[in-house]
């Protein structure tokens, strides 16, 4: 008898707890689209005469991702070469010479390969690049007239923290460089030399649920080991010193490169907050490093008050003037940080020139907060305000001769069809980046890479009059395609290169020139990757919720599917909720059906592949009903109205069976379907990647929603699925990279609903990726996530309700 017992608490062991089962593919036609070898990116220089072509790395194996990593201040740092131990690179570079057509190869590039942080210099005869191996990091050179590249720096480059480097001219650069070898890294000692202690002395200090923090003092010295570092001047392969070794979060060269904008981090280090949040100096130096002027000591952002419309009380947003030599500009709250507080004014801008001996001048205050400033010239710049917790967004022309600020455009930032585009910029004089005013200085040319319309969104350039504050569009993506605008090489001719794709047509690239109206000219011949999703189809579906609220989707179907002779299909869909103030703006169309299929690791539309139909995009809005109401107020409804209004779509339209429909979604569109299968019938399983299910465990707000757990807790019990986990018994997968780093999105988190879903006999899987962050990025961890979530789909979704003899009672496509 006792045998018996033991066999059967062996066997229920079994099912409770994970085995270490091995990697798993999924089915051939699933691997092959993951494995398709990604296009090249490209890069053009501001004429546009020449392209470089960038072949990129696929996928890394998670042997490569377990190399050593060292976790601290909220940094993720390869120990050995004092790099970010988490990148994508490029494996080659080829040239292209727009006008005369023909592509070069590069010469001299490093073997093996691992590029990044590619810049063109100031003239454009040179490119820059780092080249990543496992003991250090390079500076590589490439020169456009010879087509090779050279290795540049004789020190390794320190990559942590900040820029990587920067170009003074076009035999100039400034970078960090390491101080020491990898190996001199401090040693833990098996005996601390204390306990770790914090303290709170009645100060009011909220802070995120950030990640990989200090924990110790021996945290802090290997912190300030690795990201202490040597800034340095390289010309034409020459290295010189700039200053004493310092913590460098950025160095900022002026638009006259006669001085340095530094900020840098000073002791003691916070265990709260990550290392951009530490206490900080501002300086200018000059460029022999000497200290010109102390500008601001920045304390440590854990007194940042909660509230996404406050801000620390002190200086923020420090940068140059880009249209004048060497001035730089920064604001101060007016109200202590704190956006209820009762005045006009909440920040002020001020400016500081060049010997920097006098004092601030003021420029101008602001209605809202601060957001920044591009700069044009002496009578103008643009400048951003912002209201997160209502969603509004306002621009205002700046005259810095009289100071005159005067509001351009105010809206919600959520609406989408009037959003008028960015302002297409320049080099001027300095070689920086300005607004580029055209029409006798009377309008700006605005770039909207996205459009959106009752459409679908068609991109844009457009003509904005500062006198009547109007956009008059004069080049439109015409409807059938998705064409936008990426580079402007030739503002008063309007010469544009453009990024052009269908359903059909893969994406590539053309010259036009809207002036002389001569023929598209093709930059790329890009081919097709994806061969085996020819012939299915897409289309954005359009329906209503309850309450009326218009939705849309993108419904992807099987190749030679036919509704009235197929029946109905097995659904997946894959949503992302967002929140809104304004039922209009989130009923606004999205998207475009016209853009052709890439395929991503974390998208649905692998399964159109296995006779889904495929529901991405799915609309899932939250919405403010009153004036006196945050979206989520009613979170748990709306996202039962938005569900039922897509599958209530799709069985209408004949297409998707009603009884045998999936739901999943990663981060919080985890969340979300955690939500969906504790408060609704509607689903046969879901998916839930890297999501975060119990909100006190992010206690000082999430997502768009800026009250704390204190302000309401039933809220937060409400939104939490963790709270209803008794209720989830619907099959539920959860997917979580185990070393995630993104805040809120713990590991625990999925551990701990996996855990109360078993304790209640709820069906569920936890499956934890190994040395995966928040977005994925092995190989084989990649195959395994869609071997699971297509084990997972095919058992409790396309077969569900098979009778006891393995037969169906639905069609199978």
């Amino acid at each position: 008898m006792r045998t018996v017992l033991l066999l059967f608490t062996l066997i229920a062991f079994d099912r409770c707890f994970a085995q270490d089962e091995g990697y798993k593919t999924p089915p051939a036609a699933i691997t092959e689209l993951l494995l398709a070898k990604p296009t090249p990116a490209v890069s053009f220089n501001d004429k546009g005469t020449w392209m470089l072509l960038m072949e990129r790395n696929s996928y890394p194996s998670v042997e490569e991702l377990a190399q050593p990593e060292l976790k601290i201040a909220g940094q993720r740092i390869n120990p050995n070469n004092f790099a970010p131990s988490r990148q994508n690179f490029i494996n080659n570079f080829t040239l292209k010479d727009i006008q005369a057509g023909k592509e070069y190869p590069v010469a001299g590039l490093p073997a093996n390969m691992l590029a990044g942080n590619v810049s063109w210099s100031p003239g454009e005869k040179k490119i820059a690049f780092t080249n990543t191996s496992n003991k250090s990091v390079d500076l590589y050179v490439i020169d456009l007239a010879t087509r090779k590249a050279s290795k540049v720096n004789k020190q390794p480059l320190n990559l942590i923290l900040g820029e990587d480097f920067v170009w003074m001219d076009d035999n100039t650069l400034l970078y960090k460089s390491t101080l020491q070898p990898a190996t001199a890294a401090p040693v833990r000692s098996l005996m601390p030399a204390g306990p770790a202690i914090q303290e709170n002395l009645g100060k009011v200090a909220p802070s995120r649920t950030y990640q990989d923090l200090i924990k110790s003092p021996y945290d802090e010295k290997l912190f300030a080991f690795y990201t202490t570092a040597q800034l340095v001047k390289n010309v034409n392969g020459v290295e010189s010193k700039i200053g004493r070794p310092a913590i460098y979060t950025s160095f900022r060269l002026s638009p006259d490169k006669k001085f340095l904008l530094t900020r840098n981090i000073r002791k003691p280090f916070s265990y709260l907050v990550t290392a951009y949040g530490f206490n900080s100096t501002v300086s200018i130096t000059d460029l022999s490093g000497k200290v010109v002027k102390v500008v601001a000591e920045v304390p440590s952002s854990e007194l940042s008050p909660s509230g996404y419309d406050n801000v620390l009380n002190a200086p923020r947003g420090f940068e140059w003037r880009d249209d004048v030599a060497a001035t730089i500009v920064w604001c101060v709250p007016l109200d202590s940080g704190i956006y209820k507080s009762k005045t006009d004014f909440h920040d002020a801008v001020y400016a500081l020139s060049a010997p920097f001996t006098g004092e601030p001048a003021l420029l101008f205050k602001t209605g809202w907060r601060y957001s920044g400033i591009t700069w044009g010239n002496e009578k103008f710049a643009l400048v951003g305000e912002r209201l997160r917790s209502k969603q509004n967004t306002r621009f205002s022309r700046y005259d810095p001769s009289t100071g005159q600020l005067e509001t351009l455009l105010e809206r919600n930032a959520t609406d989408a069809y009037g959003n008028p585009g960015i302002p297409v910029t320049v080099k001027n004089q300095f070689g920086r980046q300005v607004i580029k005013l055209i029409d006798n200085n009377t309008r700006l040319l605005m770039n909207n890479q996205v459009g959106s319309s009752p459409s679908g969104d068609l991109p844009f350039i457009a003509k904005f009059d500062l006198a009547t504050k109007k956009n008059e569009i004069i080049w439109r993506c015409q409807e059938g395609m998705f064409e936008m605008v990426t580079d402007v090489p030739d503002v008063d001719k309007l010469v544009l290169i453009t990024r052009r794709e269908s359903q059909k047509e893969m994406p590539n690239y053309f010259l036009r020139n809207l002036v002389l109206r001569i023929a598209d000219r093709p930059l790329t011949n890009f081919a097709n990757p994806y061969p085996s999703l020819e012939g299915i189809s897409k289309q954005k579906i359009a329906y209503k919720r309850a309450d009326g609220i218009d939705l849309t989707g993108d419904l992807y179907l099987p190749k030679n599917y036919d509704a009235k002779k197929d029946g109905p299909l097995p659904v997946l869909m894959w949503a992302y909720p967002r929140e809104f103030n304004s039922a209009a703006d989130a009923a606004q169309v999205r998207g475009s059906k016209e853009k052709f299929t890439m395929v991503s690791y974390g998208g649905p539309v692998f399964w159109v592949t296995q006779g889904y139909a495929v529901l991405d995009n799915t609309e899932m809005p939250i919405v403010s009903t009153s004036t006196d109401k945050k979206p989520n107020d009613n979170f748990i409804e709306q996202l039962k109205m938005n569900a039922e209004a897509a599958i209530n779509k799709l069985v209408e339209m004949g297409v998707g069976d009603k009884d045998r429909v999936a739901i999943g979604g990663h981060s919080y569109g985890a969340f979300m379907t955690a939500n969906l299968l504790a408060h609704t019938n509607l689903f046969k399983a879901g998916i839930a990647r890297s999501g975060a299910y119990n909100r006190s465990l992010t206690p000082f707000g999430f997502q768009n929603e800026d009250r704390t757990y204190w302000q309401a807790p039933d809220l937060y019990s409400a939104m939490s699925p963790f709270s209803y986990a008794d209720k989830i018994k619907t099959p539920l997968l959860l997917i979580h990279g185990e070393m995630d780093d993104n805040p809120g999105t713990f590991p625990i988190q999925s551990e701990r609903l996996f855990n109360a879903v078993k304790g209640h006999g709820g069906t569920v899987r936890f499956v934890s990726l190994p040395y995966e962050a928040h977005g994925y990025r092995g190989k084989e961890n990649l195959l395994h996530m869609l071997y699971e979530q297509n084990a997972w789909l095919e058992k409790y979704v396309k077969n569900a309700g098979k009778n006891a003899t393995g037969g169906s009672n639905k069609k199978a496509f």
